[in-house]
This record gives structure tokens, C-alpha cells and sequence, in this order.
């Protein structure tokens, strides 16, 4: 098997015939390829030499075509418009994204961009792949930009101008808010970044004025969170009907072990799977012209609802029925009543292998890279073949951080009379006693409705605790990150940026599943964040009457800081899930309080 650094070295220049099935896979420019497209460059390969094709007939699994734009062309670019000199700090990423597209692509460039647009009429995805994502203990997911185009107008002139417009978003978001803090936390100095640029076909099919894949999924191979009798090492898989972006923001999608792909995830009742199953998606759109909006990601995206896709015929291998007569849930449409999206057909009947299918990239990727992987791909089935077949579009390969260090949490440990919060479903692993600082949303005040005023207030006390270098608890409610402010507060990375841990609670009117499907949950996991799931009516309850009346630093409507005299340990041992946050000596503070 090929290492990496030979596959990226042995990749054929761009030679201006990019679709028609010769390359694959082709390069502009002669620099660094960046962390993404160098781990598609290395899964090409690894595909082609582990995946047996007799394993599974019925389905071709491979990189969807895709040429790379080398960091060389973004010096250039750069250079060339004196954007170095832009005043990034304090500017708005709109402005920012507005200067970028005044400036001028090299035309050395541009004459490969008019040879690839003449030639292809489909929708493409113009992916970042920055050049810090090469690093392995810091794998960077969801921050920088994206950006997908219908690519469908008859002149070539119009979709010329829309694929460099998006080449420019995308090398404007190198500079965006959230990236500048991201790679600070890193300890790296933004300006060492550059940003090569995936040209990418989309995987799906048109279906009227949307176009989209069937589904889209992630799996990991190592499960933060496992249930039942699922393990950790077995894994865990997201699926989602149309663009993968429902998954990758936090939105509603299900989610399974790879290893039990036919035990659901735990919900209370059939009512509780109808709230918590997606009932919009994603896609691309390909019927009436937006709005003109270059530096808005969504600006050719739409989203349609259940009723709209299965009107596209898009549901039959991925939905059930909930029958009120029988009380039950039927996989597939043959009975009457609310579709739940719970891909029972694949899972469940296995009209297609899919699973089996996720286990070996889970497995091959894992071997590949010597580490735990997450993968992203999307799926397609063609009903009108003889007989049927599926497409896999592998999309994304990139390594999880799973901390070794041995720390021990006993059941006993949860109920530790220092305790102010515990947990038997945590993420992370290890110890954490710097922590003097405690931001917390305020439950009595706390609405779904006003999620992003939340975020905006939390955004204000992480800018000034980091300023500070003072790392804090960070405590909240539904799903941190989330891009459904009724599933959570949406907050993104740099926002929350400080916390060196973080609470994911539940109340009765947010009472959601947890966060790991998401860009913003893979973060956490790569800066070795602890992340807490304390559910209101479970076993562990969040000490509140402690935490008011603490000495309060400052406070908003909806959220509140303090600063507790005592010091604060957080232990999370890994191997059992457990995870408990000590304030030393509150017994003794309570008792001369008393």
C-alpha cells in the first residue's frame, strides 16, 4: 500500500479534460494539496486496493471526480490583490468576503477553470482544504467555507463567473472570524495558513428544481456516546436524506452502531421518534436564480420537506410508517400514515448492504491511517437500472483524537459530596484543574425561542475570558452548536472557543438526542474537550442552587459567570463514560455558610 506523501506526489496535472473519465482525480498548480484533498488523494488508492468490488456488487464505491486547486495559486492570488495587507481583525467576515470577490483569480488559473466549466454542466461542490488540516492531533472540520453551485445555465459565461465566485468565498474564509480563533487555539499563528481548493462533482440526482442525494451519512469509528450494547470501539453512523449538511451542522438525522444496525436509538415511544425523526433536507437548487448573494454559503441550497421528497420518489429505501390503527412502525410506505425517517429498508430488511458497506470503509480507513476516523460520504440508489444499483461517493476521511490517559471514575466517584455535576454519558478522557471560571445559561430564564441571543451573549464572556487566558465550565441546554436553534444553542466554534469543558443538559421544553453527528462535535473531540450529557430526568442532576450562589462575575438575561473561591477538578475517565466536576472543599464552604 501506498503512503501518503507518494499518492499526493503521483497525482496528474489538470490537462483540461476533467470529465471525461480518464483522471479522476487531477491537480492545478504545483503546491500543497491541504489536509482534505490529501486524504481523498491517499483514499483513492486505498479504496481501490482493500474495498472487493465481489463483497459488494450491487454498489460502486469511489472518490467522486474532482480536480484540486494547489495552495500556489492562493499565494498567488493573495499576493497579487495585497489582500495580506486587508485589516482582517474586527472586520465583519461579510466585508471581508466582499474584498475578496473585487479581487482577480491568476490568469494563469482562470484558463483551467474556463476549460473545466465548458465541459461540465452539473452541480459542483468547491470544498476548502487548508494546509493545517495536514495536521494529525489537529484535524480542523466545518471551518472553513463550502460552497455548492447548480452549474446548470446555458451560457458558459454565467457558470464561469459562479464557479470563481465560490473559489473566491472559500479562500476568503481562510480569514473568517471563526478560523483566525480556531487556528489560535491551536497555538498556530493564522497567517501561516493557505487554502487549496476542491472543484468537486455532487453526488445525486435531479429531481425537478432540487438536486440531491439520497442520503448522506458520517461514521466514526470509535462511539463517544454508545447505548445498549453497543461498545465504543464498534463505532457510530449518522444517516440523513439529502445533503450531508443536515448532519454535519447538528440537524435531526438517526443515528445507529454499525455494529446493532437494526436496534434504534433509545427513544421513550413512537411519538418521541416522530419529533425527533428530520422532516426537512437539504439540496441544491437548480430551478429559478437566487437572489444574487456570492458571500453566503446556502446562496444555491434550499430546503424541501418530506412530503416534497417523497413526491421526487426519493423515500422508498429510507423510510418507515407509523400505523396509528396498529399502534406501530412499518418499514417502508405500503401502509397510511406520518413517514419516519429511520432507513429501515437498508438497516433493517438490508435490501442493500449499506451497512456492511460502512463497516469496511470504517475498517479499511482506520487500517490506512494507523488512527480512530471519522468519514463523510453520500449515497445514490438507480431505481431504473436492471437490477438496481447504488453509487457510494467517499467524501471525506479525517483522524479522531482518543485520549489514552488512564483515569479512573467509579460509580461511588458520581456521587461525590464535592460534586457539583456527574455524568455516565461523557466524552473525552482526563483531568482538568485550571479551571476557576463557570458560565452558565440561566434555567429559569432559558426559551428555545431566544437560542441565538444566547449564542451572541455567550460569544461576548468567551471573547473576554480568552483574552484572559481563563479556561471555564461552559453549561447549556439541547444541542451545543446546532444550526436548528430549536434543537440548541447555535453557537459555532469560536464562540465557545475557552471552554475546557462543556455541559450539554436537558430540560422538559429541550429534551433532545445528543450532538454526535456534527462538524461542531468532532472539534471538541480534537482539542481533547471534555463534553458532559446530564439529562434532567435521568440519574445525575446539575447542583443549580450551588452554582447561584456563587460570586457572580457578571450576568446577562440569559446567561451568568462566576467565580467560585474554591478550585474546580474535572475528571472524565473514557473507558467508562463517567465524569464528575469537584469543587474542593465545597462541604467545608457549605457547613460555615450553615
Amino acid at each position: 500500500m501506498s503512503d501518503l506523501k507518494t499518492v499526493v506526489a503521483e497525482l496528474p496535472a489538470f490537462d483540461r479534460h476533467f470529465w471525461d473519465g480518464t483522471f479522476r482525480f487531477t491537480r492545478i498548480g504545483t503546491g500543497a494539496l491541504g489536509g482534505k484533498a490529501s486524504g481523498l488523494a491517499f483514499a483513492k488508492d486505498l479504496l481501490a486496493e482493500t474495498i472487493d468490488a465481489f463483497a459488494f456488487p450491487d454498489i460502486d464505491v469511489n472518490i467522486p471526480t474532482m480536480a484540486v486547486i494547489a495552495t500556489d495559486c492562493f499565494d498567488e492570488f493573495i499576493a497579487r490583490n495585497r489582500l495580506g495587507e486587508l485589516r482582517v481583525d474586527g472586520l465583519p467576515d461579510d466585508h471581508i468576503a466582499h474584498a475578496f470577490q473585487q479581487a482577480d483569480l491568476p490568469v494563469e488559473l482562470l484558463g483551467d477553470l474556463r476549460a473545466l466549466i465548458e465541459q461540465v454542466k452539473t452541480p459542483l461542490a468547491i470544498r476548502s482544504s487548508s494546509l493545517l488540516e495536514d495536521a494529525l492531533n489537529r484535524p480542523f472540520a466545518g471551518v472553513y467555507g463550502t460552497k455548492m453551485i447548480p452549474n446548470n445555465q446555458f451560457d458558459s459565461d454565467t457558470r464561469f463567473r459562479r464557479l470563481t465566485e465560490a473559489i473566491k468565498f472559500v479562500y476568503a474564509s481562510t480569514y473568517f472570524r471563526e478560523a483566525r480563533d480556531y487556528i489560535k487555539t491551536t497555538g498556530r499563528d493564522p497567517s501561516e495558513e493557505k487554502m487549496a481548493v476542491i472543484i468537486q462533482e455532487v453526488v445525486g440526482r435531479r429531481h425537478g428544481d432540487r438536486f440531491y442525494p439520497d442520503l448522506s451519512g458520517v461514521a466514526r469509528s470509535y462511539n463517544f456516546y454508545p447505548t445498549g450494547p453497543a461498545l465504543p470501539e464498534e463505532g457510530v453512523a449518522s444517516l440523513a436524506l439529502g445533503l450531508g449538511k443536515t448532519i454535519v451542522d447538528g440537524g435531526m438525522s438517526w443515528t445507529f452502531s454499525p455494529a446493532y444496525p437494526k436496534k434504534p436509538p433509545p427513544f421513550g415511544s413512537v411519538q418521541e421518534m416522530l419529533r425527533g425523526t428530520q422532516t426537512e433536507f437539504w439540496a441544491v437548487n437548480m430551478g429559478k436564480p437566487p437572489a444574487y448573494d456570492p458571500v453566503s454559503e446556502t446562496e444555491y441550497l434550499v430546503t424541501a420537506s418530506l412530503k416534497e421528497a417523497e413526491a421526487d420518489d426519493a423515500l422508498r429505501f429510507l423510510a418507515s410508517t407509523f400505523d396509528p390503527a396498529r399502534d406501530r412502525v412499518v418499514p417502508g410506505l405500503g401502509a397510511h400514515g406520518p413517514r419516519i425517517l429511520d432507513f429501515a429498508p437498508l438497516l433493517v430488511l438490508e435490501q442493500f448492504p449499506i451497512n456492511h458497506l460502512i463497516k469496511a470503509l470504517l475498517a479499511t480507513a482506520e487500517h490506512g491511517l494507523g488512527a480512530n476516523v471519522e468519514i463523510e460520504f453520500a449515497v445514490t440508489i438507480q431505481e431504473r437500472d436492471e437490477p438496481t444499483r447504488a453509487r457510494l461517493g467517499f467524501l471525506q476521511v479525517r483522524p479522531m483524537v482518543v485520549s489514552e490517559q488512564i483515569v479512573n471514575v467509579s460509580a461511588e466517584d458520581l456521587s461525590d459530596p464535592n460534586a457539583i455535576l456527574a455524568s455516565d454519558a461523557v466524552m473525552g478522557n482526563g483531568i482538568a484543574e485550571d479551571i476557576q471560571d463557570i458560565v452558565f445559561v440561566r434555567p429559569e430564564h432559558f426559551s428555545p425561542m431566544q437560542t441565538p441571543v444566547i449564542a451572541q451573549q455567550l460569544d461576548l464572556i468567551n471573547q473576554q475570558l480568552s483574552e484572559q487566558h481563563r479556561p471555564f465550565l461552559l453549561i447549556g441546554f439541547g444541542r451545543w452548536g446546532s444550526s436548528h436553534p430549536s434543537l440548541g444553542i447555535p453557537v459555532v466554534w469560536s464562540q465557545i472557543s475557552g471552554a475546557r469543558a462543556i455541559v450539554e443538559a436537558t430540560l422538559p421544553e429541550m429534551n433532545v438526542e445528543l450532538s454526535q453527528g456534527s462538524h461542531f462535535f468532532h472539534n471538541l473531540s480534537s482539542f481533547r474537550t471534555s463534553y458532559f450529557m446530564v439529562r434532567h430526568d435521568g440519574g445525575f442532576a446539575i447542583d443549580w442552587e450551588w452554582l447561584n450562589r456563587q460570586p457572580i462575575v457578571q450576568e446577562t438575561e440569559f446567561v451568568r459567570h462566576v467565580r467560585p473561591t474554591g478550585t474546580l477538578t474535572v475528571r472524565v475517565d473514557g473507558r467508562s463514560r463517567r465524569g464528575v466536576v469537584l469543587s474542593v472543599g465545597r462541604m467545608q464552604a457549605d457547613e460555615k455558610e450553615t
